[in-house]
């Protein structure tokens, strides 16, 4: 992505539901909610990171709560990592995994 970013976070959501396929289902929601912001995102095996603008990601944390209770869950517990440079100048996704990559 071309966009100037200032921001990177790492979100891992945790529906408070029972069972592996309904935490699925509802984390599976939560990625299509991010996915479609259509930032540059990178999906791992316990959360998931955005880069952007500082201002626009925090809305998607926000939001990445309200999406996980409208698929269900009764609760929420979320981890996230946020770096944030004003002036850019963000490592980004690329630039910190690309050398470990197949």
């Amino acid at each position: 992505m071309s966009k100037e970013i200032d921001a990177s976070i790492a979100i891992q959501v945790l529906p408070n539901v029972q069972g592996n396929e309904e935490i699925v289902r509802i984390v599976d929601e939560v990625i299509a909610y991010i996915k479609s912001k259509n930032l540059n995102t990178h999906v791992g095996p316990f959360e998931t990171t955005i880069e952007g603008k500082y201002e626009e990601l925090m809305e998607i944390v926000k939001e990445c709560q309200i999406i996980a209770i409208k698929a269900g869950a009764p609760g929420v517990m979320s981890y996230v990592k946020i770096n944030y440079k004003p002036k850019g100048d963000v490592l980004t996704i690329e630039q910190k995994i690309s050398k470990h990559s197949e």
